[in-house]
């Protein structure tokens, strides 16, 4: 997850900003939504007259973190072309246009634009957002270049490839996806560069305020490349990006003033033709700082020159060989901006889900109002990432002019309310549109009902990371009411309860830290931290934490549907801590398992309680990973709640990594009844967790995967982030 600043001040000055940012993730890092698919409009760019920040997109208006983020050379930040119109384009021509253009432009590039004569890199121009629509975005045959004096430039989910002429270390072909000679402000994120003659990324010439994040990197001689220059100027951000079968510059940095590496994954496949001659390598007058990456089977991983300072902390290395190398005191990145790291160990896991480009993002008319129908492809840019991602902070998704309501929380005073519960008292009964709850960082300790004639409510935290926001109580099953009316009960433990249909929540954390060791004596340690009990609920870049019984996916009644997504977000217990009778899709996520309050390990991850005929718990391109013992957890047991025999307990668990915290035979019995004749299954999982088919471990075959698939699984309910 990759993390972003809330104020940022530069080298002793006083301009500090606040900073409105997309969620990274955490896979994090780390996930930032991207509106809806493009629809059929007519080759000519669709042209959005000028709107202003909080009438656009959240993609149009998200700014960068890391160095990127910093306010100097009279930049505040980078926020691209937010200010000016919104372009969809899908020629080289009309690509040119917008990108040479004096003017700012948001420029959407819909479809694959092959560059003519190959090698062909567009002179890009400041105050620039060129973003790719969903994955369809790609760049054939060429890049983009960034000339002396070029500031302010974002470019974000496209897919740049295939400029390779042949000649594996080409000098004749000098094609680079991206290319910086002098640039400053730029934020390069969530991409997929690869098979390019020269370089991916080059970052020359003084370039400098660069955030490079949550990108794949791939298939190339050479990945990333900065310096070239005798000055010691260079200050960047490289977080969250996966460099796999490439063999040199991993990055290699030349005499950068501040080169800060942090949660990138480098990957050095064997038996491939492509080999690592090193990883991360300090040249010249380099001061380095490198934190909580995860090298893999790459050789000499972390280099340095006799000249430079590198500080290394967290990272793990596993088969590598060769020089691994540190000296010097280097700086604090603090001193610039904030940051949260995920866990080295998180980082694979995180990236192989969260990197690249993500989402879809929607054509625009002249009013400048996206159409079309979104899929909830969020960037963990600031993690997730999945921490998982991060999976980092979000930005308020801004809403569209005619339906804008913002309540502003803030422990200080700051705000329109103190706490999270006055701000949704005052939505509203019955309110027709989407009011957005902004709260502000701190801890708050309440709980927080949203009742359910209170619908289309997003809450989101309005700090650089998901956990700079927490909502937070205590309360577990056995916990006698205040006034003496008996306990809570487990659904009535819950910290956040939602009872209202379409609410969203974004970058922040919904903790119980109720503690098990202190009250042995109480009967019931069930303690939700959050309860949805409504249909159409999206869950996105958040942080959902407790020990047993953690995320209640309920429905408003037994009869009633109740869908539920979970994206780029962390769910964090032990013992049936994803549980419930809703139709719940947990994508591009981390699961985390968490040892008992006497410090042994074993638990469940999921107990459904799905009615018979509809679908249940389905978790997609995640992982499940934890600091527990081997073998000791179960993937889910069936939930009969109250002993009905009628329901028909479902969880798929596809295509995602897992620890080997998973037991071999991952399903068990719960109350009398066989997970065997319930609804339990995986398909194409990996990690040490994983295990072949087996009466004791039933996988889906491909025909019946394909109706459990992430698109379907929410039936006519596509989520879009509001």
């Amino acid at each position: 997850m990759s993390e972003h600043p809330r104020t940022v001040r530069h080298r002793g000055g006083t301009g500090a900003r606040a900073v409105a940012l997309p969620l990274v993730l955490a896979t994090a890092a780390a996930t930032l939504a991207y509106g809806a698919a493009p629809g059929t409009a007519a080759p000519a760019p669709v042209v959005a007259a000028p709107v202003a920040a909080a009438a656009a997109p959240a993609w149009a208006t998200a700014t960068a973190d890391g160095f990127a983020s910093v306010d100097a050379l009279g930049q505040n930040g980078t926020y691209g072309g937010r200010d000016g119109a919104i372009v969809t384009v899908r020629t080289q021509a009309e690509l040119e246009r917008y990108a040479t253009a004096a003017e700012p432009y948001v420029i959407v590039v819909a479809g694959t634009i092959t560059m003519n004569p190959v090698g062909k890199e567009i002179k890009v121009a400041s105050d620039k957002t060129i973003v790719g629509s969903g994955t369809s975005g790609h760049i054939v045959g060429g890049g983009f270049f960034l000339g002396q004096g070029v500031h302010n430039v974002i470019i974000r989910n496209l897919t740049i490839r295939d400029a390779y002429q042949g000649v594996w270390n080409d000098k004749d072909h000098d094609f680079d996806a991206v290319q910086m000679d002098g640039a400053h402000h730029v934020w390069i994120d969530h991409n997929d560069l690869r098979n390019m003659a020269d370089g991916l990324i080059d970052v020359r010439k003084d370039s400098t305020y660069v955030t490079v994040s949550w990108n794949r990197m791939s298939h190339n001689n050479k990945a990333f490349g900065i310096g070239w220059t005798e000055n010691v100027l260079t200050d960047i951000t490289i977080h969250h990006n996966w460099i796999r079968e490439t063999e040199q510059r991993n990055p290699s940095t030349d005499n950068c003033a501040h080169a800060h590496l942090y949660n990138n994954f480098l990957e050095d496949t064997p038996g491939t033709d492509i080999t690592s001659s090193y990883g991360n390598y300090a040249r010249g007058g380099t001061r380095m700082v490198l934190e909580n990456s995860y090298f893999q089977g790459f050789r000499n991983p972390v280099t340095k020159d006799a000249t430079a300072t590198l500080v290394q902390r967290g990272s793990v290395f596993s088969g590598t060989s060769g020089r691994n190398e540190s000296g010097g005191t280097a700086f604090d990145p603090r001193t610039y901006y904030a940051y949260t790291l995920d866990r080295a160990a998180d980082v694979p896991a995180l990236l192989k889900s969260g990197a690249g480009p993500r989402g879809s993002i929607g054509t625009t008319t002249a009013s400048g109002t996206a159409t079309g129908t979104a899929t909830s492809g969020t960037i963990a840019s600031g993690a997730a990432t999945g921490t998982a991602a991060p999976v980092t902070g979000a930005t308020a998704a801004a809403l569209p002019a005619a339906a804008a309501t913002t309540l502003t929380v803030a422990k200080d005073g700051t705000g329109q309310y103190r706490t999270v519960q006055a701000a949704v008292d005052a939505v509203p009964a019955n309110n027709p549109s989407r009011v957005l709850i902004s709260v502000k960082p701190g801890t708050y300790r309440e709980t927080v009902k949203v009742p359910s004639n209170k619908p289309h409510v997003t809450v989101q935290g309005t700090g650089g990371s998901r956990k700079d926001t927490v909502i937070v109580f205590n309360n577990a099953a056995g916990t006698p009411k205040p006034d003496g009316s008996g306990t809570y009960g487990t659904s009535g433990s819950a910290t956040f309860t939602v009872q209202a249909d379409d609410f969203q929540a974004r970058n922040l954390t919904i903790s119980n830290d109720f503690d098990e060791r202190a009250n042995q004596s109480l009967a019931g340690h069930q303690a939700v931290a959050l309860r949805t009990a409504a249909d159409k609920v999206l869950l996105d870049g958040v942080i959902v934490e407790g020990d047993q019984d953690t995320l209640l996916l309920d429905t408003a009644a037994k009869e009633r549907l109740g869908r539920v997504k979970v994206t780029n977000s962390y769910v964090v217990g032990n013992v049936d801590f994803i549980f419930g009778r809703a139709t719940a899709l947990i994508d591009r996520s981390v699961i985390t398992l968490k040892k008992r309050w006497d410090g042994s390990s074993g638990g469940y991850v999921t107990a459904p309680s799905t009615a018979a005929g509809r679908n249940g718990i389905l978790i997609a391109d995640s992982a499940v990973n934890g600091d527990v013992s081997d073998r000791t957890f179960h993937l889910g047991r069936p939930w009969h709640a109250g002993g009905d025999a009628s329901l028909d307990p479902q969880t798929t668990v596809r295509n995602t990594t897992l620890s080997a915290a998973v037991r071999t035979t991952p399903w068990t019995d719960m109350s009398g009844f066989s997970w065997k004749d319930d609804r339990f299954a995986e398909y194409r999982n990996t990690g040490p967790g994983a295990g072949s088919a087996s009466s004791d471990r039933p996988h889906l075959t491909d025909a019946r995967a394909t109706a459990q698939a992430v698109d379907t699984w929410l039936g006519d309910w596509t989520p879009t982030a509001s």
